[in-house]
């Protein structure tokens, strides 16, 4: 039972306090699939996450409302389903459908003409990416592409509302299916499109949500996605830059210095270019990662590009966004976030070159 209520709010995504034999727990109501709780509601949970200890979506999830079944599934527009074929899919109006107002921007594209779009694998990576972008280019647009590889709800990312709120994030576009963002559409292909047609962005960030999920093997990562938005980019005639996943404070010697996610990625997923960004590092740093940098670059197919994230960092701080990694602040983890932050200054740069030309 349903003990106390709150929302809505703006991310579709309301915190509910249940009962559950005598225990009072968090849980999140994502309103799209079951509509508005109220208190003495009778509710059915996902309980798995809790029972299996997890971290990241180490939470209950409402499934549908008891009290009033009417209210699971919200009148849509649409006509493409998310979660397809589950017990929970939802319909939405997505980008590609003739319904849409913007459907006709999709039919005639032609190419992203050098749009700079940042590939990255970590969630956390995109508030950073943001930040180095706005400090340099601070009327510059951009949209954030979330990808189905880890949460699919965008309503689940308190990041993702935090940078929409604070100005470092104009648009959302959720593809595959991922759901609720500004702009639904069914694949990444044409989430790259309506970014730079439909949402009129100067940069785009392409990741998945949270809850990156990895095992210890060279591809059980869902982040490999960004080998394979890389090429899309490529294939759509944007400008693919990587950013790199890199630590000196993760305790897995797999993901010290730069990450093996990345080396995988780069060196056997991608197999279209990308400019890689490189933050400026001590020499003792620069010497660490020196091999894994070469094995990147051996196949000569991406470019790396050295600059100093620093402006990104004092930009987030700045606006007062909290971030972290494995929860790891940026102070105990600095270099990971100056990778992140060089690579949307990288594309900063992209958008100053191009309105030069």
């Amino acid at each position: 039972m349903v003990k106390a209520a709150e929302g809505p709010f703006d991310s579709g995504v309301q915190q509910v306090s249940v009962d559950i034999e005598g225990m009072i727990t968090p849980a999140v109501n994502y309103i799209e699939l079951s509509g508005m709780l109220t208190c003495g509601d009778q509710v059915l949970l996902n309980t798995t996450a809790v029972d299996l200890g997890l971290g990241t979506g180490g939470v209950h999830f409402v499934i549908s409302n008891l009290s009033h079944p009417a209210m699971n599934t919200p009148p849509s527009p649409g006509h493409i389903m998310k979660l397809r074929y589950t017990p929970l899919q939802t319909a939405v109006l997505s980008v590609e459908e003739d319904d849409n107002p913007s459907h006709q921007s999709i039919r005639e594209f032609e190419s992203l003409s050098g749009t700079p779009v940042i590939c990255c694998e970590l969630h956390s990576q995109i508030a950073v990416i943001a930040a180095g972008l706005k400090a340099i280019k601070p009327d510059s647009r951009i949209a954030y592409i979330m990808t189905d590889g880890a949460a699919l709800p965008i309503g689940f990312s308190r990041l993702v509302l935090q940078l929409k709120e604070k100005g470092l994030v104009d648009s959302t576009i959720t593809c595959g299916q991922a759901f609720g963002g500004d702009i639904e559409a069914i694949n990444l292909y044409t989430g790259l499109i309506s970014a730079v047609k439909v949402a009129r962005a100067d940069a785009v960030i392409v990741c998945q949500g949270p809850g990156n999920a990895g095992a210890c093997s060279k591809y059980g990562f869902s982040g490999i996605q960004q080998g394979e938005a890389i090429n899309a980019v490529n294939i759509l005639g944007g400008s693919a830059i990587a950013s790199l996943r890199m630590s000196f404070a993760d305790p897995r010697e797999r993901h010290r210095g730069i990450s093996h996610h990345s080396v995988t990625v780069l060196k056997d997923i991608s197999i279209r270019p990308a400019i890689v960004a490189v933050p400026e590092l001590s020499m003792e740093q620069s010497e660490a990662i020196r091999s894994q940098l070469d094995e990147i670059s051996a196949s000569g197919l991406h470019t790396l590009r050295v600059c100093s994230g620093r402006q990104g960092i004092t930009e987030l701080k700045r606006r007062g966004v909290n971030v972290t990694t494995m929860g790891r602040s940026i102070d105990q983890d600095m270099e990971f976030f100056l990778a992140a932050s060089s690579a949307g200054i990288v594309a900063a740069n992209m958008i100053e070159d191009t309105v030069s030309r």
